[in-house]
């Protein structure tokens, strides 16, 4: 299997592991995050320690300052502010390693609505956020393809 660095679910990656429509969640949350970070989800531009945007979320939570991989942050207003870690909470609610704590893109769409609110029991422990380096091979490579559940029988 190929794919772009960092944009597949780490479900992709077991050898075992069902496929099911939550990958493009996983997916959603990637581009969701790069665009409230303006900046890429794997970025060999940047330090080894921020290579992946997903361990500088992960290390961000730990300190509870998830607003702070955002760039250019004193340009924002305080309003601004509160509606963009609501979007970086969507983008990790997105992103949880278990696919089953992953939301239905029917409840993403409520809470940007303002609908719903963001599950408050969010997991920022993003162990697929070290597979690749900067110095890695960026082609995901893995077992030959599992069954999946992504449709009924055709």
């Amino acid at each position: 299997m190929r794919g772009t660095p960092g944009y597949l679910a780490p479900e992709w990656r077991q050898p075992l592991g069902r496929i099911t429509v939550k990958v493009d969640i996983y997916s959603f949350g990637i581009v969701l995050l790069e665009i409230v970070c303006a900046r890429r989800n794997v970025d060999e531009s940047q330090p080894e320690s921020a290579f992946h945007l997903l361990t500088v979320l992960q290390k961000k939570a730990d300190q509870d300052r998830v607003i702070d991989i955002v760039e250019n942050l004193d340009a924002y207003k305080q309003s601004e502010r509160e509606e963009i870690t609501r979007m970086i909470k969507v983008a990790a609610w997105c992103l949880q390693d278990d696919p089953e704590r992953r939301p239905l893109m029917s409840t993403v769409l409520k809470v940007l609505e303002g609908v719903m609110e963001v599950d408050s029991n969010l997991n920022y422990r993003f162990s697929h956020a070290m597979i690749s380096s900067p110095a890695g091979n960026h082609h995901i490579s893995s077992a030959p393809p599992q069954a999946s559940v992504l449709s009924n029988p055709r």
